[in-house]
């Protein structure tokens, strides 16, 4: 990998038209965006109270849940779909810190996502980057970089955080359950989405997301939970990400506006 030099800029790349990950590294304070990202980030923003806390929450819950599979399910092989760009933090960055070995391969349809990945792990031989389309399992599974890196007759993580609420009502069912059947027992399933409890500014976040990015979707807590099937579910179950696990203490009562946008949920296959 050391010695692949990556095109730049990728022939797929609009700098016109705002993508998932550029729009969302946007709304992280990245730079690793163009103005088309921003101004949706910043137009979104400004009509959804919260929703840049929401998204540094959806990092954190991330961290605090790669970090549970790895350090306490003692989990070493993780599919991170749907990744979005290299932030502070990462998957990998997270379950190596627990074992150095830890095998993560990440995947977004985002070229500008590959590119920036493959220059951060020149020289990490258990992580690898690849561009695919997460809505064709059969695709990502058969990828070299999954085959050569995850062996799934061992248990692994598939992940699905920040991705969940992209995948549409007629899709959503077949290519989630697609990622869950490839799992052995021991396995799990980490996801967040975007959350329906009958605020209006989750479905407005929703159509916002639609309009722009193609596909948004808020899922009321009950269907997000179905999406895990029959893998149980590990405490607290699917909550609103800042109350998965936090690392102090947290008010469910008096959640901000930006903790009421997502939530999250970790599943075991037995």
């Amino acid at each position: 990998m050391a010695d692949e030099t990556p095109e730049w800029p990728p022939a797929e790349l609009d700098f016109n038209k705002p993508t998932i990950a550029r729009a969302y590294d946007a709304l992280l304070g990245g730079k690793d965006n163009f103005a088309a990202d921003r101004q949706l980030a910043d137009q979104t923003a400004a009509l959804i109270p919260g929703l840049r806390e929401s998204a540094v929450e959806n990092r954190k819950v991330l961290v605090r849940g790669v970090r549970y599979l790895a350090r306490e399910a003692g989990m070493d092989q993780f599919l991170d779909l749907g990744s979005g760009l290299p932030t502070v933090e990462n998957t990998h960055e997270v379950a190596q810190r627990e074992n150095p070995r830890a095998r993560v391969v990440y995947v977004d349809i985002d070229p500008l996502v590959a590119v920036h990945g493959r220059a951060l792990l020149a020289n990490n031989d258990v992580t690898k980057f690849m561009t695919a389309d997460v809505r064709d399992p059969e695709a990502v599974l058969a990828a070299p970089e999954v085959k050569d890196l995850l062996d799934f007759s061992r248990p692994a993580v598939i992940m699905l955080v920040g991705m969940l609420h992209y995948l549409s009502p007629d899709v959503v069912d077949e290519v989630v359950a697609a990622y869950r059947d490839v799992l052995a027992p021991g396995s799990h399933l980490f996801m967040t989405s975007l959350v329906d409890t009958g605020l209006p500014q989750q479905q407005e976040l929703a159509r916002i997301t639609r309009e722009n990015l193609e596909e948004g979707w808020a899922r009321t807590p009950e269907e997000i939970e179905a999406q895990f099937g029959d893998f149980e579910l590990v405490e607290p179950g699917v909550t609103y990400t800042a109350l998965w696990r936090p690392d102090g203490p947290v008010d469910p009562g008096n959640l901000a506006p930006g903790e009421q946008l997502g939530m999250a949920g970790i599943g075991i296959k037995r």
